[in-house]
């Protein structure tokens, strides 16, 4: 089945939800038709811009984890926003900044910029980089002492994407291992303890505090 007339229809749907239609037959029955409309014409201009077909089957599959993965990040969103509010407004300001290494086990370009966007997007964290050798993000966190707390979320959220994006990997497939070869940021370290480990001439000094000559 061709692609881009379910684009337009789901384009439909969402100009109901934009719109805050009263939930009366004639009204949204009126707003799905002037969305349609819209939405079929915007489809067809941008149809080069995505594959010609598409599964319905399996698009029925993936919608069910594509709501999910709006739901779960919608309420990290507003977690997120509550968490950096109190921190800057405690105090004690209790910050202690670092960079996550997290390896992914989803591998389509749409899959990762969904999720890396997504951690951009939640306050208090934010995508620094991927690695496409290991097939890793790069996660800054504002309070990165607690690792798996920053992690949690981003699998919950892989895990959906797996489905959405039809990956061959599963939902709960263990995470790969990957060769720790930016030892500066692979580790949970905070930008003191990054900023301590650099020598004044530049260099940097190992974990057992001898420095590296030339």
């Amino acid at each position: 089945m061709k692609k881009w007339p379910v684009i337009g229809v789901v384009l439909a749907i969402l100009w109901l939800f934009v719109r805050g239609v009263a939930f009366e037959p004639v009204p949204i029955l009126g707003e799905f038709l002037i969305g349609l409309a819209f939405g079929l014409l915007i489809a067809f201009s941008f149809r080069k811009f995505y594959t010609t077909e598409t599964n319905v089957t399996r698009s029925l599959k993936a919608a069910p984890y594509a709501i999910l993965y709006v739901a779960v990040f919608l309420k990290e969103l507003a977690t997120a926003n509550i968490d950096v509010a109190y921190r800057v407004l405690a105090p004690s300001m209790p910050i202690e900044p670092g960079v996550v290494v997290v390896p992914l086990r989803v591998k389509t370009d749409g899959a990762i910029t969904t999720i890396a966007n997504s951690i951009t997007l939640t306050p208090g964290t934010l995508t620094m980089d991927y690695d496409e050798e290991t097939n890793a993000l790069y996660v800054h966190s504002i309070d990165a002492r607690d690792p798996d707390a920053i992690v949690e979320p981003i699998r919950t959220w892989e895990d959906y994407a797996l489905v959405i994006f039809d990956e061959e990997g599963k939902p709960g497939d263990p995470v790969p291992e990957i060769a720790r070869e930016r030892p500066e940021v692979s580790s949970t370290r905070s930008d003191s303890e990054l900023q301590e480990a650099e020598q004044p001439d530049g260099g940097t000094r190992s974990e057992g505090g001898e420095g590296h000559g030339n």
